[in-house]
């Protein structure tokens, strides 16, 4: 986002910071002397001592912070109460649901999966970390995340100033419900996807789809910065650490990560096919019709709207910003098959992808290569105060 974007919503901005400062004070005074440790970190900054605050996970690893099963009930409230300050009604609820799937998740593995911890299907595993002091002087964040979760937030000069990367997953993507329902959380992001690919000409498609096959995981993966010739990351690689410390752990995650890279069978051509590049690939929006413009907004709604409303982006709104937006998809077009599909624009990064566990795995993140993590505001920061 722009900086005459933020100035246009400002009062808005300080209006959601105020409520997050509240909130994460509240958390923290709740917290004694040990958990604080583990809940705090440096106060965000344009150099190495924010390194920590700019790493970010969507797999089952440590994301740093204090997790629920650190926390008293009345303290697991309190951590909820900031997640929601961050998030509109129906972005939460949908992260909270992507919370309750481990439960789900560890039923259809069996209850067996462990990876570096005694359970590794665990939805208790959600850590939350404040960064500097909530409402002070300083910049301030906070980051919440755990498997398929990841949030990130930085307030500087007392309003909000980047709310991405911003993750959310579901695992399994589709779930049965009782009278024959589907638990689809994600559905109308891939269903919008979807949709708008197909009701494309064939001319057009034929731009939009890069590759018949698509990549086994984000092209982005969670690179703290995006930049061109980005390629996904093998999935043993998106952890805090380089390998577990018991090795038979360890060897069962590499033999995961193998086999999810080689059901996607990419070679060299397929991965410079929809590797990251700053000029957009696929189909501009302006070539499109007033229809599917308009399955564009939706679909770019399924990110915005994670935010609470008053922060939310309005800029594709504007018909001039939409056109520049690009559609590349890879993969199938049939439901229930493997699929990626991007979103590129100045300012803007939609990455989905449903490949894994037989396409029944979803990844969704909305993230701007620009202003991640609030690190433009942070350089023009320092410049102004030191």
């Amino acid at each position: 986002m722009s900086a005459v974007d933020r100035a246009v919503d400002l009062p808005a901005r300080r209006d959601v910071a105020v409520r997050m400062a509240d909130a994460a004070a509240a958390w923290l005074d709740a917290l004694d002397a040990g958990q604080r440790g583990l809940a705090t970190g440096a106060v965000p900054a344009d150099d190495a001592t924010d390194a920590e605050r700019r790493r970010w996970f969507y797999t089952p690893t440590d994301h740093g912070g204090l997790t629920f099963h650190g926390q008293r009930p009345a303290q697991q409230r309190a951590a909820m109460r900031l997640v929601a300050t961050g998030l509109s009604t129906a972005g939460y609820v949908t992260v909270a649901l992507t919370m309750g799937l481990e439960n789900v998740l560890d039923h259809v593995e069996g209850f067996v999966t462990r990876f570096d911890r005694e359970r590794a299907r665990d939805p208790h595993l959600y850590y939350l970390r404040v960064f500097g002091e909530p409402g002070g002087a300083q910049p301030w964040g906070w980051r919440f995340g755990g498997h398929h979760v990841s949030l990130n937030y930085l307030v500087v000069d007392g309003a909000l100033v980047a709310t991405t990367p911003c993750f959310v997953g579901a695992d399994p993507a589709v779930s049965p419900l009782l009278g024959g329902a589907l638990h689809r959380p994600l559905g109308r992001v891939e269903d919008l996807g979807r949709d708008l690919v197909r009701s494309m000409p064939a001319d057009l498609r034929a731009r939009a789809v890069l590759l018949p096959k698509a990549p086994p995981d984000l092209v982005t993966a969670n690179r703290t910065r995006v930049a061109d010739g980005d390629r996904q990351v093998p999935l043993s690689g998106v952890w805090r650490d380089e390998r577990f410390p018991d090795p038979a752990e360890a060897a069962k995650l590499q033999v995961l990560s193998d086999a999810i890279d080689a059901a996607a069978g990419f070679e060299e051509a397929d991965l410079r096919a929809v590797e990251y590049t700053s000029a957009p690939k696929g189909v501009a929006v302006a070539d499109l019709d007033a229809e599917q413009k308009e399955l564009v907004r939706a679909l770019l709604g399924t990110s915005f709207g994670r935010v609470p409303d008053a922060v939310a982006p309005t800029w594709h709104e504007d018909a001039a910003a939409l056109d520049a937006v690009h559609v590349a998809w890879a993969g199938s077009l049939e439901p229930g098959e493997p699929h990626y599909y991007r979103l590129q624009a100045p300012g803007l990064l939609v990455e989905w992808d449903n490949t894994q566990r037989g396409a029944n795995h979803a990844h969704s993140v909305w993230r701007d290569p620009d202003t991640d993590f609030g690190l433009d505001v942070l350089a023009a920061h320092r410049a102004r105060h030191h």
